[in-house]
């Protein structure tokens, strides 16, 4: 097992959703070595979200500058290297990546895991495990290092400010609040606009508020536009408006989000507020919120047997059903039904 003195580093790029899951790795480390150097290779993205984290010196590799920008990130590194390195992406960028990283030793996914040459940027594996969550198999990585990760606990090193900013965007009248993030990175894997509404409605109907938050591509305007237009009831649009820095303190005001598989499900559960997962491209038990997923919609199975006829669980672990229309697998009613489980539990 290294020492507290002999630096580790990690690679892991992206996306929100899993840099996120890296932070309870980061914990594990920290706790069985304290006073261990970490250093992190991490995009833009991810470095807005974690910046600041207790123990991290950061490396930013941005993904658009190439080779070059690869040799630029070696230059910055320490001159004498690494006990050993964290690769935790498989992509044939971050393989390329990890080459630029000095370190004894090189760990990586299982061989069932791997893929886009994987295998010759690593000279560890970890543990081939089926069937377990993004979280998990990332928290396995500590235990080629002689530790185990027991416990799975975050802090998103959200500053003072941005809490402030989150409780000046609207008054706390009693009134519990319904989020929506409607967007994720995979198109495919969004909901329709007039559902999102419906589902609204029915919370606003319920005495609820309903706040709406997004970043600020085009698609994502343009959905909250169209979820805007297509409710009775008044909603707060905030789509645009925060900052990644902001965004785990927004969360964090809301009772319950209702969002897709995206990187705003997880940050809300790294802060404790309840997701209402909407599931079809992708299996909630993988990759779904990782602490609570009570109120999920799950409609995987009924995707995996339309789209490539055949169960869930006949399909290999972690294959995506990103198909045009899967996500109308998932009903309003499938949606509201979710809702109200969380209202019921909230009143036992």
């Amino acid at each position: 097992m290294p020492s507290a003195s002999s630096p580790l580093c990690l690679l892991r790029l992206s996306a929100l959703g899993d840099v996120t899951h890296v932070v309870p790795l980061v914990r594990t480390l920290q706790q069985a070595r304290p006073g261990v150097e970490l250093h992190w290779v991490i995009d833009k993205a991810g470095h807005r979200l974690l910046e600041g984290l207790p123990g991290v010196a950061f490396h930013v590799y941005d993904k658009k500058s190439g080779l070059a920008g690869m040799r630029a990130l070696r230059r910055g590194l320490p001159a004498t290297g690494f006990a050993a390195l964290l690769q935790m992406q498989v992509a044939f960028r971050a393989n390329v990546l990890s080459a630029f990283i000095p370190a004894r030793r090189r760990i990586g996914y299982d061989r069932s895991r791997s893929k886009d040459l994987h295998g010759l940027f690593v000279n560890e594996r970890i543990p081939d495990r089926p069937g377990i969550h993004v979280l998990d198999a990332i928290g396995s990585f500590c235990e080629p290092l002689g530790m185990k990760q027991t416990e799975v606990s975050w802090d998103m090193a959200t500053p003072a400010d941005a809490h402030d900013w989150a409780r000046a965007q609207w008054d706390d009248d009693g009134r519990p609040v319904l989020m929506i993030s409607p967007c994720s990175s995979h198109e495919r894997r969004n909901w329709y606009a007039d559902r999102y509404a419906a589902v609204a409605d029915h919370a606003a109907a319920r005495g609820w508020r309903v706040v709406l938050c997004g970043g600020r591509s085009d698609l994502e305007r343009r959905t909250a536009d169209a979820i805007l237009a297509a409710m009775r009831a008044p909603a707060l649009d905030l789509v645009g408006k925060d900052t990644l820095k902001q965004l785990p303190a927004l969360l964090a005001r809301a009772n319950l989000l209702m969002t897709p598989d995206s990187g705003p499900m997880h940050i809300a559960n790294a802060v404790g507020t309840k997701v209402l997962g909407l599931h079809a491209a992708s299996n909630p038990e993988r990759s779904g919120p990782y602490s609570d997923r009570r109120y999920c919609v799950d409609r995987y199975d009924a995707a995996a047997r339309r789209f490539l006829h055949q169960p869930a669980t006949g399909l290999k672990w972690g294959t995506k059903i990103e198909f045009d229309g899967v996500m109308e697998l998932v009903a309003v009613d499938d949606a509201i039904a979710a809702f109200e489980r969380y209202v019921a539990d909230q009143l036992d």
